[in-house]
Parts: C-alpha cells; sequence; structure tokens
C-alpha cells in the first residue's frame, strides 16, 4: 500500500483534524447518548471518503454539519420506523407475535425498504407511501402535494423502479 495520499484523502484529514472536535461538541448538544455523537462524527467523515470527488469547502463547518445532519435525521427515522414497528408489534396478542428472529429479520427488512425509499425526493416518497399504504388514488395525492397527476404517475414509478432495484438489482 503506497505512503502517499490521495489530495482527496488530504482534505478530509485536513477537514477531520480541524474540525472534528467542534462538529462532536455539535453533534453533542443534538443527540442525548454520546455514544451515538461519537458514530455519527465518525460517520460524517467516513461519507466524505466515500466520495468520488471533493473540494475544498469555503465554509467547512457549514459543510460537515449539512453533512451531519443528513445523517442525524437519517438516524432519527430509523429510530422512529423502529419505535413504531414495536408500537404495532405490542398490539398483537402475545401467542401471534412472531418469533424474536422473525422480529429482528421484519425490522432489519423495513430499514432495507427505508433506505430504499431514502433514496426518492420527499414527494416522491409521499407520493408512494400514501398509495400503498393509505390506498390513496392519484387524484387526492396530487392535491395533498400540491402537484399534477401526471407528476403524481412519475412519482409512483419511481417508487416502483426503487422497489424493482430492491429486488431484482438494477436494470441492464
Amino acid at each position: 500500500m503506497s505512503s502517499v495520499q490521495s489530495p482527496h484523502s488530504e482534505l478530509v484529514g485536513a477537514l477531520y483534524r480541524d474540525h472534528r472536535g467542534w462538529l462532536l461538541a455539535w453533534l453533542r448538544r443534538n443527540v442525548a447518548c454520546p455514544q451515538r455523537a461519537e458514530d455519527l462524527s465518525q460517520d460524517t467523515f467516513v461519507r466524505l471518503l466515500g466520495r468520488n470527488e471533493l473540494k475544498a469547502p469555503r465554509e467547512p463547518r457549514a459543510f460537515l454539519v449539512a453533512i451531519a445532519k443528513g445523517l442525524l435525521f437519517d438516524y432519527f427515522r430509523r429510530a422512529a420506523l423502529e419505535q413504531a414497528y414495536l408500537s404495532e408489534l405490542m398490539l398483537i396478542p402475545e401467542g401471534e407475535q412472531p418469533s424474536v428472529e422473525e422480529q429482528q429479520l421484519i425490522l432489519e427488512d423495513l430499514k432495507a425498504i427505508d433506505r430504499l425509499l431514502g433514496k426518492l425526493s420527499s414527494k416522491a416518497r409521499a407520493a408512494f407511501l400514501y398509495n400503498r399504504l393509505d390506498g390513496l388514488g392519484h387524484a387526492e395525492i396530487a392535491q395533498r402535494l400540491g402537484v399534477s397527476v401526471p407528476r403524481v404517475r412519475q412519482y409512483l414509478a419511481q417508487g416502483i423502479r426503487q422497489c424493482y432495484i430492491a429486488l431484482y438489482g438494477e436494470p441492464v
């Protein structure tokens, strides 16, 4: 392995050295768990390392906070999803509840679906969920989202495409 660092990794290293402490303090103010703040801080820099291109930001702290906020939002969304699942599970009579192993598999599937739908715009995700979970028609979804019916059809197609990718992989 070469000891020469790429400009990309050097930039991430400089951002890490110069701003990690500040970012961690910011995350600790926004997350109750210090370990979760540590994880989110590390995930922020790992996300930067995974980028194909990275230019030096004019406002490094604002740049890092924007990435961390996205990760924080994802964390809270997954936690809310898990809590909603567990709440629904409590409504099922004890004898009919899935086993602990089945519960874990279902939860992992829900998280995978959430990740897939997370790749959609907020309106496309909402349209897909309104249609598939609430059974709303195109016109009602269009009215709720303030878009046209053809736009709703596009949103639903995007959601279906994400489901296809989940089941069969990227189309060729």
